[in-house]
């Protein structure tokens, strides 16, 4: 087989910081909203504290990136 007969490679599906502090947002907005049963609560905050955590640990702080503009 040809190179012209092949299918093209789909691409990776990616997600990105911006996307998981989207989520994050949207699981805020439900909770507000009263979206979740109170049996759900306990699994639900489980996953809204990993993924704060996660994003805290590899958004770049706006204060460090503020720090560093007044530095230079």
């Amino acid at each position: 087989m040809s190179e012209e007969t092949l299918p093209e490679a789909a691409e990776a599906p990616q997600i990105t910081i911006v996307d998981l502090q989207n989520i994050l947002q949207v699981i805020d907005v439900a909770a507000t909203r009263g979206a979740f049963r109170g049996n759900e609560l306990t699994s639900v905050g489980s996953v809204r504290d990993k993924l704060a955590g996660f994003l805290d640990a590899v958004a770049p702080k706006e204060d460090a990136a503020e720090e560093g503009q007044v530095e230079a």
